[in-house]
């Protein structure tokens, strides 16, 4: 990444909150891809390679957007090293409580976009665990849309 890259990242992410459109959906959608990341403690650059490459898709082709959620996403892994994966656990009831709060997030969560994380790691047992945080999103997903009965079809705008 460019120099001006990184010095416009480092402001937004420190107003992040004032300027970036839509930043609780892409700060929710980075928690969701750094919980399937940080399940593995040897996490390779791959897995933020892979997320910018959805994040492309998800916004179509907006580059600094993507750019963003993949930087948004590292923060949080980077929390979760640092703190030696006690940070997991509060990770997922962020995700659990902002569902709650939001319910049409649930939307966002899309499991098909997470399984190529899970093929990069070496470890079977890591990789078991991803598939479990994969099933647990799966169901979170489904209680949530089944619950506030919203339709499983993706509002543009919420993108």
């Amino acid at each position: 990444m460019g120099f001006f890259f990184r010095v416009k990242h480092h402001f937004f992410a420190s107003f992040r909150e004032l300027f970036v459109h839509h930043h609780g959906s892409l700060h929710f959608r980075a928690k969701v891809f750094a919980l399937v990341i940080a399940a593995d403690e040897n996490a390779r650059v791959e897995s933020y390679i892979i997320v910018k490459q959805k994040a492309l898709e998800i916004y179509e082709g907006n580059e600094d957007r993507a750019s963003l959620l993949a930087l948004a996403t590292k923060e949080l892994v980077q929390k979760v090293k640092e703190k030696n994966g006690i940070y997991m656990d509060a990770l997922v009831a962020s995700i659990q409580k902002e569902l709650k709060i939001v319910p049409r997030y649930a939307k966002k969560i899309d499991i098909e976009s997470l399984k190529p994380l899970t093929e990069l790691s070496y470890d079977e047992e890591t990789r078991c665990y991803q598939k479990n945080i994969l099933e647990f999103l799966e169901k979170l997903k489904e209680e949530t849309l089944s619950d506030k009965n919203i339709t499983k079809e993706i509002d543009p705008e919420c993108l």
